[in-house]
């Protein structure tokens, strides 16, 4: 099985979809397995259809001149794959890769909407078989104003993932935790996650050199892991910002040196994975500011020109940091 990723970006929402439904036609094979579409304003998620399988939409607006709306669109090739209401099962052999999107749950604030969608994972999961602790290798959390709101999903991860035996002396699961409004009346929080059922192996990345463990500042996640399945390695690495091994913020103010040890940061993580910036399959930027697209753009450039990236309007979750990136790598196995 291949797995591919792509990065889409149209002025308009009509665009978007004919450029990703023209995607499989260039792959012959394949079939979607998972959609993120990026939002300027809530109102466009009216504008797409209705279809199985796992579609999430996030307000996050990308910084591109002229793009009102973006896409993550992932790919898989020489699979099975069936979609449900926002989920996709890939199947390949005797694995199976679980791709959720778009969970929410009701609730008063972050806190009991993030607990309650844990739960509703954790039964999704337990329907299956599976567990959050074994099986989940990816989450990906929006939160609406996460200057104020973060800290309800925080706590709420940190006591659920206690429950369920995840601590600092077990391990957590990769993630991102970021500014995205989502597109559902009340909600402020939500969820997509990735987890796998059958023979796969996962390693966690610390990069002691240059980051810390995230549990010293009381969050709760990985900085990264290398998952080995159906003959490749993935290393997925979790959102990444300006940050040292003792957990304090570097270069306060200053985009572009925020944005080189960031970098460094990722390579360090990469390098730790055995991978390395050419094995890279797709990069998410997220910028507290909009103002600095077009210099974090330039260093994207220069730094990474064959890898596809995209840049979002979306606050990373200290003040102090302006620029957050995530990333995919992907390997064959030797």
């Amino acid at each position: 099985m291949l797995l591919s990723h792509h990065l889409l970006s149209a002025a308009s929402v009509p665009s978007l979809l004919d450029a990703v439904r023209a995607l499989p036609g260039k792959m012959p094979g394949s079939r979607f397995v998972f959609k993120r579409f990026f939002l300027s304003h809530p109102r466009q998620r009216d504008l797409f259809p209705k279809e199985p399988g796992a579609v999430a939409y996030i307000v996050q607006p990308p910084l591109q001149p002229g793009v009102a709306v973006a896409a993550w669109i992932v790919l898989a090739t020489d699979a099975e794959v069936h979609g449900e209401n926002d989920c996709s099962i890939v199947t390949d052999g005797a694995l199976q890769w679980i791709w959720t999107s778009g969970v929410t749950a009701p609730g008063a604030s972050s806190e009991v909407q993030t607990d309650g969608i844990l739960a509703r994972y954790e039964a999704f999961l337990a329907g299956r078989g599976l567990n959050l602790p074994e099986n989940c290798v990816r989450t990906w959390f929006f939160c609406h104003d996460i200057d104020h709101l973060y800290a309800g999903l925080v706590k709420a991860r940190r006591e659920r993932f206690e429950r369920l035996g995840l601590t600092a002396q077990t391990h957590y699961i990769a993630s991102t935790g970021i500014q995205g409004d989502p597109p559902v009346q009340d909600a402020v929080v939500q969820m997509d996650a990735l987890a796998l059922q059958g023979p796969f192996s996962q390693r966690y990345l610390y990069a002691p050199t240059h980051l810390n463990p995230t549990h010293e500042y009381g969050v709760t996640f990985e900085r990264g892991v290398r998952v080995e399945a159906g003959g490749s390695a993935y290393t997925l690495i979790s959102g990444t910002a300006s940050i040292d091994n003792k957990g304090a913020v570097l270069h306060v103010g200053d985009i572009a040196a925020q944005t080189r040890r960031m970098m460094e940061n990722v390579d360090v993580l990469l390098s730790e994975s055995g991978a390395c910036d050419c094995d890279l399959q797709q990069i998410l930027v997220y910028l507290r500011r909009s103002d600095d697209y077009a210099l974090v753009d330039t260093l994207f450039a220069e730094r990474y020109p064959h890898t596809p990236y995209l840049i979002l309007h979306a606050p990373v979750c200290r003040p102090d940091w302006l620029i957050e990136m995530e990333c995919i790598a992907q390997q064959p196995l030797r």
